[in-house]
Parts: structure tokens; C-alpha cells; sequence
């Protein structure tokens, strides 16, 4: 292994060592810092990512249906996409915080342990080698101390020993005075040798053995430190990297989801949506008013009640065109109803197949119900520990009678269904002067094309003809009664106050003289010859083939 540090170089730098090591943690724990603030960056950018996406997806409730436009569902399919997204980052934030900040924590954790452990370890060597050196020095200093009293001793000896004057016990006190303190040195010497082979032993085994050995441990700490770091800067862009190919998908779905956009057919849903099933109306015939200059002054009554006539056709014809306008402007607005009369035929046809398809649903739910309550009902039979079959008896009526009122209601409907389609079919056989009244919607147009609210007028306003004639009428000036195609029978009263509309009574018989066009009115005649139309909603109509009058 290369060494990181020359240990013989820094045999006498443990200080600077102990500052290197922690600056080496601290700097771990940076890192660990900035990857925890990229961790909530991702965090928060996938939370606004998903509220986002929640902000922007539809509020659909049971009855809301499905987005049908092709751009609509593309849209509504980014945003699943861009979900999906935020979901990819929310990843990258889980795989950073447990492959790179975890793992920093947890690595930093056992690095100050471990640096804690080498350090100690160093300062207990340095400690036992000045423990070593202050005895060598103690005991150097007493060899010192001895040496000068045997020097002094020497001394004292020596003069006594030459002066005449001495005694001899004098001399002989100083002589075993030196000898002593001699013998004192000699001890502290061997002492002091001893010290100083035993310190240097030590200061040799200090600089040469555990001191680099602790340095080698710090140096492999401070390697392995580094190779985390590798590692986690690794794993830091590792934990994106992975998810690239999903975000990549994510990003392609976006643009399939963009590239699935149809103009064409978003255009024919319109159409499909809003078409009325009505026909455009017709076209208005030429009144030639200049007859009447030309008459003679002896049919001057009959000019004159011919021009009243005229007039009031002119005013007719007014409140006809005044009434079928409302098809290219603003539709008027008004209470739905049970059978969706108060909208186009197509849509009308359209919402009855929808709610026989809704019904066709429940009632299959019901029956369903009905089948599992039954057999519950000969398990219990059969087993009378299991339960009691009369508790059902009131679930199975219940059941029971929620299938016949839907079997009830899908009838009511497809009777609906049918007048519909079959009026719609039969459109193109209408009068000019149906197309004309057909376009006021029943219930919010009065027969003089003026909106209303009223119930008894809930109905479409018919062409108007007292007192004259009606547009075909007047072009080809036909006085014959039109012949009876069959009689009917109120049902309600009607009170006819309208202009064209004709009274009855309940249970009156009348002769009908033409079919509803799908306009909801249809044409009849009392037997003293008055005619004017009545609701098809209130009176029960019998046909007659064959009949060729009244």
C-alpha cells in the first residue's frame, strides 16, 4: 500500500494528524449534509409535481363522463405521465437516502469511533515514553547530586587528611565519609545507566513500532474514508441514473399522448354531440299581394276579406319565421323533463339510450341479487342451523319489486325511444309548414312562437289558421276539408286559447285530419266542421287506412 503520509516524516506531527483525521469526518458530514438538502429538494419537487398534477385532473363525480376529445384525453394522459414522474423523482430521493446519506451517517458514526480508539492508543504510548524519560531523568539527576557530594566528600578527605593539626579520628570520619558517599554514586550511576538503556528502548520501540503503527491505522482509516466518499459520489449519481429509462418511457408517453391527437375526429364529436336532428327549414313562397289590384269593384267583398286574409297571413308568416330562428341562435332554457322532450330528437334520443342502458345495468345487479338471495335461501332451507330463510323474505321483496319498477321504467323509456326514432325516420315526409312549427321546442315555445312557462302550453305551437289559410293554402287556394285519417279521444282538457289550437274536453271525440309530424301537435276536426290542433300528448289517436272522410 502507498502510503499516504511519510511516517518518518511525521513521527513528531500526532497533533497535526489528530486535526487532519476530523477534518476528514467533518467533510464527510458536509457531504452527508448536501445530499440530505438534495434529498428534499427531489422530495419537494415530486410533492408540487403530484399537486400539480391534482390541481389539473378533472373533478369527476358518479355522473361526469369520460373526457371524449382526443386532445382532452391527451392531456389527461400527460398528467398521468407527469404523475408517473414525480413518482420516478420521489425514487431517486428514497435511493439517495438509503444508499448515500444512510450509509454516510452510519460510516461517519463508526469513523469517530475508530479515529476516537487510534488516537487514544497514541496518547498512551506518548504518555508511557514521558513517563520513561522522566524516570531516566530522575534518576540522571541523582547521579548528578551524588557525584557532587563524593567530589565534596573527596575534598573534605583530602584537606583533613593534610592539615597537621587533624586528628586522626577527624580524618578517619571524612574518609569514611567519601567512601560512602563513592559507593552512593556508584549506586546511582548503575541506576541511572539502567534508566536510560531502559528509555531509550522505549523511545526506540515509540518511534519505530507503535507509533507508526497507529499511523498505518489512521492512514488505512483515512483511506477508507476517501473510498466511501468514491463510492457514495457514485451511488449519488447512480440513483438517477437508474431511473432515466423510466422517466425516458414517461416522456415518450407524453409525446405519444401528443401525437394521438385527432382534429378530425374531435370535429366529429362535436358534431355528433350537438347535432339536433332537426331540418333546416324551408324555403318561404312568394306571396303575390298585386292579385287583389286587379279584382274587380264587384267583388270588392270578396277582395276585401281576401286582403284581410292576406294581412293576417303576412302576420303569420312573421310569427312562423319569428319562432324557427331560435335553432341558429340561443337556444331558450327551460325545466327538463322526464322524457327529455325538451331536447333536439337526437339528443333526446341519445339521453333515452343512455338511461336504458343505466337501468339495463341495475336491473341485471338486482337480479343478480335476487339469484345469490335465492340461493342463500335453499341453503338455509336445507341446513336450518346455518339461518333462518323467512329473515330474507324481506330482501327478496324488496328486490322484487326494485325489478319491476326497472323493467317498468326500461319499458317507459323504449316506448320514448321508439316515438323518437320513429319520427326522426319519418322526418322527410313532413309539410313545410312542420318544418316551420317543429323547430319551437315543446314546453317552451306558445303556438305564437313567444317563450312560456305553462304547463298546459308544454307544447310545440302549431301552424296558425283561423280565419285563412295556412302557407300551401294560399298558393294553391285548395277550399276542400281535408279528409279524416282517423278519430281520437281527449284525454285531458284543452283550453285552446291560442290561435290555430283547437278546445276540447275530456273524453271529447274528434276526427283527425293530419298526423303528428313529430312537431307534437296533431290537426283535427269536430263534427260541426271546426278544425285546429291539439296536443298529441293529450288525446289517444286511432288510425284509419281506409277511410276516405268524415
Amino acid at each position: 500500500m502507498v502510503a499516504i503520509y511519510s511516517l518518518h516524516h511525521l513521527l513528531d506531527q500526532f497533533d497535526s494528524l489528530d486535526k487532519h483525521t476530523q477534518w476528514g469526518i467533518d467533510f464527510l458530514e458536509r457531504y452527508a449534509k448536501f445530499v440530505k438538502e438534495r434529498i428534499e429538494i427531489e422530495q419537494n419537487y415530486a410533492k408540487q409535481l403530484r399537486n400539480l398534477v391534482k390541481k389539473y385532473c378533472p373533478k369527476r363525480s358518479s355522473k361526469d363522463e369520460e373526457p371524449r376529445f382526443t386532445s382532452c384525453i391527451a392531456f389527461f394522459n400527460i398528467l398521468n405521465e407527469l404523475n408517473d414522474y414525480a413518482g420516478q423523482r420521489e425514487v431517486v430521493a428514497e435511493e439517495m437516502a438509503h444508499r448515500v446519506y444512510g450509509e454516510l451517517m452510519r460510516y461517519a458514526h463508526d469513523l469517530k469511533t475508530e479515529r476516537k480508539m487510534h488516537l487514544q492508543e497514541g496518547r498512551k504510548a506518548q504518555q508511557y515514553l514521558d513517563m520513561c524519560w522522566k524516570q531516566m531523568d530522575n534518576s540522571k539527576k541523582k547521579f548528578e547530586r551524588e557525584c557532587r557530594e563524593a567530589e565534596k566528600a573527596q575534598q573534605s578527605y583530602e584537606r583533613l587528611d593534610n592539615d597537621t593539626n587533624a586528628t586522626k579520628a577527624d580524618v578517619e570520619k571524612a574518609k569514611q565519609q567519601l567512601n560512602l558517599r563513592t559507593h552512593m554514586a556508584d549506586e546511582n550511576k548503575n541506576e541511572y545507566a539502567a534508566q536510560l538503556q531502559n528509555f531509550n528502548g522505549e523511545q526506540h520501540k515509540h518511534f519505530y513500532v507503535v507509533i507508526p503503527q497507529i499511523y498505518k491505522q489512521l492512514q488505512e482509516m483515512d483511506e477508507r474514508r476517501t473510498i466511501k466518499l468514491s463510492e457514495c459520489y457514485r451511488g449519488f449519481a447512480d440513483s438517477e441514473r437508474k431511473v432515466i429509462p423510466i422517466i425516458s418511457k414517461c416522456l415518450e408517453g407524453m409525446i405519444l399522448a401528443a401525437k394521438s391527437v385527432d382534429e378530425r375526429r374531435d370535429s366529429q364529436m362535436v358534431v355528433d354531440s350537438f347535432k339536433s336532428g332537426f331540418e333546416p327549414p324551408g324555403d318561404f313562397p312568394f306571396e303575390d299581394y298585386s292579385q287583389h289590384i286587379y279584382r274587380t269593384i264587384s267583388d270588392g267583398t270578396i277582395s276585401a276579406s281576401k286582403q284581410e286574409s292576406g294581412k293576417t297571413d303576412a302576420k303569420t308568416t312573421v310569427g312562423k319565421a319569428k319562432g324557427k330562428l331560435w335553432l341558429f341562435g340561443k337556444k331558450p332554457k327551460g325545466p327538463a323533463l322526464e322524457d327529455f322532450s325538451h331536447l333536439p330528437p337526437e339528443q333526446r334520443r341519445k339521453k333515452l339510450q343512455q338511461r336504458i342502458d343505466e337501468l339495463n345495468r341495475e336491473l341485471q345487479k338486482e337480479s343478480d341479487q335476487k339469484e345469490a338471495l335465492n340461493k342463500m335461501k335453499d341453503v338455509y332451507e336445507k341446513n336450518p342451523q346455518m339461518g333462518d330463510p323467512g329473515s330474507l323474505q324481506p330482501k327478496l321483496a324488496e328486490t322484487m319489486n326494485n325489478i319491476d319498477r326497472l323493467r317498468m321504467e326500461i319499458h317507459k323509456n323504449e316506448a320514448w325511444l321508439s316515438e323518437v326514432e320513429g319520427k326522426t325516420g319519418g322526418r322527410g315526409d313532413r309539410r313545410h309548414s312542420s318544418d316551420i312549427n317543429h323547430l319551437v321546442t315543446q314546453g317552451r315555445e306558445s303556438p305564437e312562437g313567444s317563450y312560456t312557462d305553462d304547463a298546459n302550453q308544454e307544447v310545440r305551437g302549431p301552424p296558425q289558421q283561423h280565419g285563412h289559410h295556412n302557407e300551401f293554402d294560399d298558393e294553391f287556394e285548395d277550399d276542400d276539408p281535408l279528409p279524416a285519417i282517423g278519430h281520437c279521444k281527449a284525454i285531458y282538457p284543452f283550453d285552446g286559447h291560442n290561435e290555430g289550437t283547437l278546445a276540447m274536453k275530456e273524453g271529447e271525440v274528434l276526427y283527425i285530419i293530419e298526423e303528428d309530424k313529430g312537431d307534437g301537435w296533431t290537426r283535427a276536426r269536430r263534427q260541426n266542421g271546426e278544425e285546429g290542433y291539439v296536443p298529441t300528448s293529450y288525446i289517444d289517436v286511432t288510425l284509419e287506412k281506409n277511410s276516405k272522410g268524415s
